[in-house]
């Protein structure tokens, strides 16, 4: 029997303790059909006898509290929202308590930006770590010891699971079960919650917005510059000249300010712009490319695949309305 520890934080988002342990439970439901013992013992962990969630219009009670489980196999951290410096004080009761589960061989698994508070723990310093794409730039910031995978679905390491974000959680518990059981239970699972099992990447998912909350004004005028100028073909030198900085300078304070570098950079609010086209207007691939400056098809596409994870092509008929009719 593996006992599976869902943890009931502050601020906890309802649905990402809500389907962990209905993914569990179904589980052991598959394996009492087969003629098989229940694997999971599921319970809801906390430090407190009652959970208030989402203003209060949720009530949680947790199976048990911290200190009634001495030994657990796999810990669940879930999705937490609000301010997570914050979120992280609020829940500091469970970081002592996860760290020593770890020690005695316990799994922990958070989802989404459940991985804030995983973090809080030590236990990622100079790992890789998932989480939602859209707090990637605010969890470097915390925690610049943790190599964060972006556009990655579930990374794992050292008996440590994190996931993308929002229900790409699902992917994670469909990789933990399969760990448990076997690839036809994951695959039965998989159907049953209409989850596609072997999706791999949020990146198609992810809206690039620039990273703006650095204090380097001339970063900030380049950045500015880029997006204004989306059709043209823009250089580093260009670049560094418009802001007065030396070329080597300028790719240096431009990396550490933004964690991209600059043609990273440049390349992201292209496609992005190409995204928003695809997702609303009719035009075909090649104007397309053309309105954010590339003239080679076989490079924006390239590049297009690396950044979103899907060529042009489809991208537009997933996205775009018209396309699809």
């Amino acid at each position: 029997m593996k006992h599976v520890s869902i943890l009931i934080p502050e601020n906890a988002v309802v649905q990402a303790i809500a389907d962990p342990e209905y993914c569990f439970n179904t589980v052991n439901q598959f394996l009492i059909e087969n003629g098989k013992e229940p694997l999971f013992d599921v319970n809801l962990v906390s430090f407190k006898d009652l959970i208030k969630m989402n203003r209060n219009r949720f009530s949680v009670h947790p199976d048990k509290q911290l200190n009634e489980v001495e030994k657990t196999d796999l810990i669940i951290i879930p999705a937490i929202f609000g301010d997570m410096q914050q979120c992280i004080e609020l829940n500091r009761a469970f970081v002592p308590w996860i760290v020593q589960q770890h020690s005695k061989g316990a799994e922990v698994a958070s989802l989404c930006v459940g991985a804030f508070l995983l973090a809080a723990t030590g236990l990622l310093n100079g790992r890789k770590c998932s989480t939602h794409w859209h707090f990637s730039t605010a969890f470097r910031q915390m925690f610049p010891e943790i190599d964060i995978q972006d556009g990655t679905i579930v990374t794992e390491e050292n008996r440590i699971y994190s996931s993308g974000g929002a229900t790409s959680y699902w992917n994670l518990l469909l990789h933990l079960v399969e760990k448990y059981t076997d690839r036809e239970t994951a695959i039965s699972v998989s159907k049953y919650f209409a989850i596609d099992i072997n999706r791999q990447s949020q990146s198609a998912f992810a809206m690039f917005k620039g990273q703006k909350t650095h204090l380097d004004e001339a970063v900030k005028e380049a950045q500015e510059y880029i997006e204004q100028n989306i059709d043209e073909k823009i250089t580093v030198e260009t670049l560094a000249d418009k802001v007065a900085v030396g070329r080597r300078t300028f790719e240096r304070r431009f990396k550490q300010a933004t964690n991209n570098s600059v043609l990273a950079y440049i390349q992201r609010v292209k496609i992005e712009g190409a995204k928003r086209q695809f997702e609303s207007s009719r035009k075909n691939i090649n104007e397309v490319m053309y309105d954010v400056g590339y003239t080679d098809t076989k490079a924006f596409r390239t590049i297009f695949k690396k950044i979103t994870g899907l060529t042009p092509v489809e991208y537009r008929n997933r996205y775009n309305k018209m396309a699809m009719a």
